[in-house]
């Protein structure tokens, strides 16, 4: 067994950034999604005020998520990362402790930034020590530990309590995970920092985001990542509504299956992926999230739901792996987190298309399925075009880069 699937060969910090990313998210999992619970009947919070609490997080996640990775360029990945582990780990602290209605907004807040800062910087990490021949292997292996973490942290909060409306528990555990993992990255940063070049702390971070948004191919690349994203927030908003509202069973078996999905598939596709463009396999990960959102609309046998399910999946995870794959070919390598934290901007779609999805339902009713998810549908492929024009100036890029590399031969 050992021999037909060898254990792949990354760099101990990549191996650490995959490991802590597993923790990082069964601790954030075993929590933050039983929060509005927690705010709502453990605290008596009214639900609107739950619901701004939460969006908190969202809003300064994602407009901080660039500082976030520009500033790991400027200070150096481990110092950014250790402290953004550290204080999510007060944080999580905080929500056990925490009595005023402001102060969750505070601690939501933070948790977003916490959370925003971390991520880009993780993900830029792992493509400083990996080659370019490993780099999709090992971002595979980070989207895999997310969902494991995804799968697992849930199951382990609900044994420890989550659910209910007054456990403390669970966070005062995912508090103690990511300060382990804190604790982990100083030994990291310990041993490996003189393998780690940074070398832009002169570029202030005004003019890195000159250079990042007038980047026509990432600029091209993130404009259709926010169809993208959206595509995939109907799974917790469209789609709960629609197959929710009456038929509760059967939507928590699609998101179980939609778990299952990224667990089996995920690394045949990266086999079989390794044989086309980073560029082209977004593209087909664009068009089978579309036809996956569409198949959710036209049938209600749940064994077709299932197979749409599938397809979904399969686009969710070439787009999304895919996605960080491209950004790291295309960032230069001192600015690496700036790029990651810029397309976090991407994010701004789940907003707007969540809101789209549930005027469509309220608009045309929830027996116009076809119709609601064929728009959704629709408005996924709107990524193509974009996609389609930052492949074509992606190799024009690397023609010119090929074209000055090769040595000029000089006749006498």
């Amino acid at each position: 067994m050992s021999k037909r699937f060898p254990l792949p060969r990354f760099h101990p910090v990549a191996w650490g950034v995959i490991i802590g990313t597993f923790l990082s998210r069964t601790g954030f999992f075993m929590t933050l999604p039983f929060l509005g619970i927690y705010l709502g009947k453990g605290k008596g919070i009214d639900p609107a005020v739950v619901g701004a609490i939460l969006a908190m997080s969202l809003l300064v996640g994602t407009v901080s998520s660039f500082a976030g990775g520009a500033l790991s360029d400027r200070l150096g990945r481990y110092p950014v990362m250790i402290a953004s582990m550290g204080l999510w780990s007060f944080v999580l602290v905080g929500f056990t402790l925490a009595s005023e209605t402001w102060m969750f907004f505070l601690l939501s807040a933070l948790n977003g930034l916490c959370r925003n800062v971390f991520e880009p910087t993780a993900r830029a990490l792992l493509a400083d020590f990996t080659p370019d021949s490993q780099r999709r292997g090992a971002f595979n292996a980070r989207y895999f530990a997310i969902n494991l973490g995804g799968a697992i942290g849930p199951l382990i909060g609900l044994k420890l309590g989550a659910g209910s409306s007054s456990s403390m528990l669970p966070f005062l555990i995912s508090a103690v995970i990511m300060a382990l993992y804190a604790v982990i990255l100083v030994v990291f940063m310990i041993l490996f920092k003189q393998q780690l070049r940074e070398h832009s702390d002169s570029i202030p971070i005004g003019q890195m985001a000159r250079i990042v948004f007038t980047d026509k191919v990432f600029l091209y690349l993130l404009l259709g990542n926010l169809f993208v994203a959206g595509a995939y927030t109907h799974l917790d908003t469209t789609l709960a509504q629609y197959i929710g509202h009456d038929r509760v069973e059967a939507y928590s078996f699609l998101f179980v299956m939609n778990t299952l999905s990224v667990l089996v598939f995920q690394y045949p596709l990266a086999r079989l992926m390794k044989r086309y463009s980073a560029m082209t396999a977004l593209k087909v990960g664009c068009l089978l999230f579309g036809l996956g959102l569409f198949g959710f609309g036209l049938f209600t046998n749940l064994f077709w739901l299932s197979v749409s399910m599938v397809v979904f999946t399969i686009g969710e995870i070439l787009c999304f792996v895919i996605g960080d794959v491209l950004i790291g070919e295309i960032a230069p390598a001192h600015m690496r987190g700036a790029y990651y934290g810029a397309s976090g901007f991407a994010f701004l779609g789940q907003s707007a298309t969540a809101w789209i999805g549930g005027l469509l339902l309220q608009q045309l009713g929830f027996d116009q399925g076809p119709v609601i998810f064929a728009i959704l549908m629709l408005l996924t492929f709107l990524a193509l075009p974009f996609f389609q024009r930052g492949q074509r100036l992606w190799e024009q890029r690397q023609q010119k880069t090929r074209d000055c590399e090769q040595p000029i031969q000089i006749t006498i």
